[in-house]
């Protein structure tokens, strides 16, 4: 099938054409139609899979079968302010020869600069849940008029804690808008608002049984949590590795293993909420381009990151969050490119790594860690390749060094191990460190299963902690606050959440620990976003405002 097979518009034909498509990929051939005809529909797609078109076109291809202009006639839900950004410039250029205007709608800009922009008259607005709840809020935008509403990454928005806020958006438009829900996983929470806000939708899925890319390799390797480094770094010496993302729990943990690449020769570099705009895009530039190998992030740093040809992901630390596990893997293996997703895994994690292969739907084979004889062995054929390129290109005074050397005595075999010798320090490879124990040694299993294993302490996908827990302290990398708002204000844990992570616009499952008391409410928060929390100086809950300090 071709994109002239799917009935588009002449102007949007045209467009694809010039942008240089050819072929619909699997979830575009699936879902355009659909909506074509008017259905309500949910796609289940990975990221990287084109679902942005696939949305995109049939939504201009409808909206211009009718001559009304500068009212809000389709709204498309996006988990992030980057995503809103990627997506309405995506739509912007799909329908640039239609006339439609498109406002990106997200928390951290001005109020009065997206305001106006709507009094101006948009058609199309791609919006976060709690930037468009607040414009809600202040009768600044109607939504009475829409006509088509898509929420992309409809599972990454229920994560960050958006799901009140997604009822009270879909029941601000009309029922009789048509709905098309994205995402890369179809939980129950999911399941249930398509059944409330979709009307007799058609499912379809490009993913299989599998949620994971069946171009992406994923293997696990046995590691204890102080030989992440050296597991790292033989992986690196022996995968071909282009670019990659690497996956930490912390933003402290983000800044340390970027750091400690660097010492080791990689081009190395932290991606975290602390980056200014200008900071993140400058670094993702210098990646795009070769300059940045490895970036090194958290699930909430890498939050809409537009980036392809990534060859490998690496999990150094695994996700408690299953289906976060699932939107990481995605990063790789994108328009269909082969990928690699290489995860670390702890001798405690065993239980997880088993939840996760339950999930996907796929096992992760154990894997043994290179060897240092491994490792030596690859820069040997790194080395010999470099020396035979010298070889070809080599010149006259080249030449006349070596006979100069030989003349004065030396033997040519020790003058080629000299030179041999100068080119590894030139490189400055790392010296190799034994991995302790058994850690390095081939698995007894070729996969992760046994049934014998005692359940890892984890959760199941939201931050595995213990809502309510007791006083114990904070856990390393989190940072606990205090809200001035406890159980005599009727504050319960599903209130913190929501209202936490809609206010900070973070993700609600990186919260860790609550503890409400009668009058104070404790949470412990990731160290890069406690700012962030903090910042805020105060969270609504009820008719109670909540002064927020550390505590």
């Amino acid at each position: 099938m071709t994109f002239s097979d799917l009935d588009l518009r002449p102007e949007l034909a045209e467009t694809v054409a010039a942008l240089g498509y050819e072929s619909p990929s699997p979830i575009q051939e699936d879902l355009i139609p659909i909506l074509l005809t008017g259905r309500d529909a949910i796609g289940q797609a990975r990221t990287g899979t084109g679902k942005t078109a696939a949305f995109s076109l049939p939504l201009l291809q409808k909206l211009a079968e009718s001559d009304v202009r500068g009212t809000v006639r389709a709204l498309v839900l996006c988990p992030t302010r980057e995503l809103a950004v990627q997506v309405s410039t995506a739509m912007f250029n799909y329908g640039k020869n239609l006339n439609m205007r498109t406002l990106p709608i997200y928390g951290g800009q001005a109020y009065h600069k997206q305001t106006r922009r709507l009094e101006q008259g948009v058609d199309i607005v791609v919006a976060t849940p709690g930037r468009l709840v607040d414009l809600l809020d202040r009768r600044a935008i109607d939504l009475s008029g829409v006509e088509f509403v898509v929420l992309d990454e409809a599972d990454e928005m229920l994560s960050m804690g958006f799901a009140d806020d997604l009822e009270t958006i879909l029941g601000s438009t009309p029922s009789s808008r048509q709905t098309a829900l994205l995402s890369a996983t179809l939980p129950g929470r999911i399941r249930q608002i398509a059944g409330t806000y979709l009307n007799n939708p058609e499912t379809i899925t490009t993913t299989g049984g599998d949620k994971t890319a069946q171009d992406v390799e994923q293997r696990g390797y046995v590691v204890h949590w102080r030989d992440k480094l050296q597991a790292m770094i033989r992986l690196l010496e022996t995968e071909d590795v282009t670019s990659a993302l690497a996956f930490v729990k912390t933003r402290a943990n983000t800044t340390q293993l970027a750091t400690e690449l660097t010492r080791a020769g990689w081009a190395a570099e932290p991606i975290s909420g602390e980056l200014s705009q200008a900071q993140r895009t400058d670094v993702l530039h210098r990646f795009r381009n070769g300059q940045v190998k490895i970036l090194v992030g958290t699930d909430v740093a890498a939050r809409g990151l537009d980036v392809d040809h990534v060859s490998h992901v690496f999990n150094v630390d695994l996700p408690i969050d299953i289906e976060a596990y699932v939107h990481r893997v995605g990063r790789t293996g994108r328009a269909g490119r082969s990928g690699t997703a290489l995860s670390f895994v702890t001798p405690g994690e065993r239980g997880l790594i088993e939840r996760i292969q339950r999930f996907i739907k796929r096992e992760i084979p154990a894997t043994p860690l290179p060897s240092i004889a491994e490792v030596e062995e690859k820069r040997a054929e790194r080395l010999a390749a470099r020396v035979q390129e010298q070889i070809e290109n080599a010149t006259d005074a080249d030449r006349a060094l070596v006979t100069r050397l030989v003349a004065e005595g030396h033997d040519p075999m020790t003058v080629a191990a000299a030179a041999f010798a100068i080119a590894r320090e030139d490189r400055g490879e790392t010296p190799l460190v034994e991995i302790g124990g058994q850690r390095h040694r081939s698995p007894r299993r070729d996969n992760f299963s046994n049934g014998n294993n005692r359940p890892s302490h984890h959760g199941n996908g939201h931050g595995g902690n213990t809502r309510g827990a007791g006083h114990g302290g904070n856990e390393p990398g989190m940072v606990r606050v205090a809200l001035a708002a406890g159980r005599m204000n009727g504050v319960e844990p599903r209130h913190v959440v929501s209202t936490v992570a809609r206010t900070a616009d973070i993700p609600g499952r990186a919260l860790g620990k609550i503890l409400i008391t009668d009058r104070t409410t404790f949470v412990d928060v990731p160290q890069e976003l406690a700012g962030q929390v903090l910042g805020q100086g105060e969270y609504r809950f009820g008719k109670r405002m909540a002064r927020v300090e550390k505590a």
